[in-house]
């Protein structure tokens, strides 16, 4: 007997939504190619930066990073305040899928690990798209990070979704096997073709792309 088709869609942001690299920012503020990347791949680090993900204050983070490379602590400042200058264009097709789900009545959600400080600045700025969005469960916010269960368990009460209901797209294989670990319809991105194609074999109310002549 096959499940019910799901009925809601929830997106991670970064590299899903809107593109995300720190290069994006860095490469206006260093000319030199190879000292930005070595600045951006032994200072401001994947690592460092999930602290923020996870709850953690700019300000802390920041001077315990500048402590280690004060020769680096101008840049390093301006992580925080100039850290919307490290999101991109909107990922190509995606803000189509999001107007089309939300104008055929689905309920959007979303999950994102992002800190609590960088967040309401970019949701600001973002508005046009995010109006679209029924609530975000922001990591940062919360103190629990995607891949861990609480953090799906705790955004599906707040929806009022039960697992089987939700479609959740991620770009992050860990993310997509936390959320299919809850039993959430969970999706690996790769691009808006291929997504919005899983969601019309779903049954979600979205046009197919045409086939290529």
């Amino acid at each position: 007997m096959s499940s019910p088709a799901p009925t809601a869609v929830v997106f991670d942001v970064g590299r899903v939504l809107y593109d995300w690299d720190p290069r994006i920012l860095y490469e206006r503020l260093i000319e030199d190619d190879r000292a930005l990347d070595a600045f951006l791949r032994d200072v401001v680090t994947t690592d460092w930066h999930f602290q923020h993900d996870a709850g953690r204050d700019f300000a802390d983070t920041s001077a315990e990073l500048a402590a280690l490379y004060p020769q680096h602590a101008d840049l390093i400042a301006l992580w925080g305040p100039r850290f919307v200058d490290s999101i991109g264009a909107a990922v190509a097709g995606m803000h189509d899928i999001v107007r089309e789900l939300d104008e055929a009545g689905v309920p959007l959600f979303a999950i994102t690990n992002f800190s609590h400080e960088f967040w309401p600045p970019f949701r600001a700025r973002e508005s046009a798209l995010f109006d679209r969005f029924r609530d975000v469960v922001v990591s940062g916010e919360e103190k629990m990070v995607k891949p861990d269960a609480a953090i799906y368990h705790l955004a599906l009460d707040r929806f009022g979704l039960r697992p089987e209901q939700a479609v959740f797209v991620d770009d992050n294989a860990d993310n997509v096997a936390g959320a299919n670990a809850v039993g959430m319809h969970a999706i690996l991105f790769t691009d808006a073709a291929a997504f919005r194609a899983r969601l019309v074999e779903l049954g979600l109310p979205i046009k197919a792309l045409a086939p290529s002549p």
